[in-house]
């Protein structure tokens, strides 16, 4: 769980709203992702790279050629997590970042690895297969460069962020997501999500691990933060701590421990009326 400010932890401690305003994370990795590139002269757009070790984006002209870069998310287990936390649809989506290991490009089909802008979009259309090929041994099913520009983007996917990436081979970066709308709806619906990597200026070359990397620790990692969303009694309950706090700087009253405790019968017979009201569960 995930709290924050001076009061809620003043208020937590006193137990008038116990973890009212508390969030809680859950990170995960992708269920599937690959690179797919133009090459040098055109002759590798139709060529499927799933089951790489890195992914990468590349800027159209590059000396290798462009490249940009896929990745899935299967949302169900976060979404199950905060309804157990929280109760069903009862939480807001507060963040979502991307956290990416940059690596060095020690195979000949990648291109050096240069400075620049990237963006990321999420993709509406989530049937793309990841495909098992490799730049040793490229296959002919599944995703690839001629498929993604012909098949999987349209004009529904929406921008989540542009990005800047400073040259590193190595090294963990998180990019905070933009909250799209569909990006949302994507996390509440607990389904799959679709994200799309490419080069936003004409030098970016970036390498990054994939989700078949070895290294658990360095492959791409989501992760999704979200806060409750409070019942009545619990936001009575602050607003009335906030107002004494309010009151207490503006005109220096100073509220002891014995004023607290003679408060706090009056607050949870608030919260305990709201709870009267409550529908009984048939």
């Amino acid at each position: 769980m995930i709290c924050s400010g001076n009061i809620l932890r003043t208020v937590a401690s006193l137990a008038f709203i116990p973890g009212a305003l508390c969030g809680a994370s859950f990170s995960l990795n992708p269920v599937s992702d690959a690179f797919v590139t133009t090459g040098p002269a055109n002759d590798l757009s139709g060529n499927n790279y799933g089951g790489a070790g890195a992914l990468s984006v590349a800027a159209p002209g590059s000396a290798k050629g462009e490249f940009q870069s896929v990745l899935q998310f299967d949302l169900s287990a976060a979404r199950n997590s905060f309804d157990a936390s929280f109760g069903a649809g009862q939480w807001n989506l507060q963040s979502v970042s991307l956290r990416l290991s940059a690596a060095s490009p020690l195979n000949a089909i990648f291109n050096a690895s240069a400075a620049g802008q990237f963006n990321i979009t999420w993709v509406q259309n989530d049937s793309w297969l990841e495909g098992t090929g490799t730049p040793a041994g490229p296959g002919n099913t599944g995703i690839t460069f001629t498929s993604l520009q012909n098949s999987f983007i349209s004009g529904s996917d929406q921008s989540v962020g542009t990005f800047s990436y400073g040259g590193a081979t190595s090294g963990n970066v998180s990019y905070s997501l933009t909250l799209a709308s569909s990006l949302v709806s994507d996390v509440q619906n607990g389904g799959l999500m679709s994200l799309r990597l490419s080069a936003a200026n004409t030098t970016v070359s970036y390498l990054f691990d994939s989700r078949n990397f070895l290294t658990t620790s360095l492959q791409p990692l989501l992760t999704l933060t979200v806060t409750p969303i409070p019942e009545p009694a619990s936001l009575s309950l602050l607003a009335l701590w906030s107002a004494l706090l309010i009151l207490k700087r503006r005109r220096g009253v100073n509220f002891s421990v014995l004023t607290i405790t003679k408060l706090r019968p009056a607050l949870l017979e608030l919260e305990s009326v709201h709870a009267a009201q409550l529908p009984v569960p048939a």
